[in-house]
């Protein structure tokens, strides 16, 4: 597994970005972020600041789920199954198909009909 350090500059060349795009995005200079990149021990508020300006989050991952969220995050980011499935137009097709009347008649507030039901 690589190390802190080392996903931060992988994350900063999969969006393409150069050290010295860094100053735009988070207010430290190239030299700065160099150094932090090579060496760095950052303190959390710096690598928070890190992570916003490189879109993303620190997050601290229990062991005993490390392997799920590796397994998600080595998945192809197209792939979102994993994470949620959105329903697609045939899912909502074949809901009609199988209850076409499904809803129609229910009231949309909550409240009760007009017979008290």
């Amino acid at each position: 597994m690589i190390n802190l350090l080392q996903q931060i500059k992988h994350r900063r060349l999969a969006l393409k970005l150069k050290q010295n795009d860094m100053l735009m995005r988070i207010g430290i200079s190239r030299q700065q972020y160099q150094r932090l990149e090579a060496k760095g021990n950052p303190r959390l508020d710096t690598l928070e600041l890190i992570a916003k300006g490189l879109n993303s989050d620190v997050m601290l991952i229990p062991k005993e789920k490390l392997t799920a969220v590796l397994t998600v995050l080595e998945t192809d980011d197209h792939d979102t199954s994993l994470l949620h499935k959105q329903p697609t137009y045939a899912d909502e097709q074949k809901k009609l198909s199988d209850d076409p009347w499904k809803g129609l008649l229910e009231d949309k507030d909550g409240d009760e009909d007009d017979n008290g039901n």
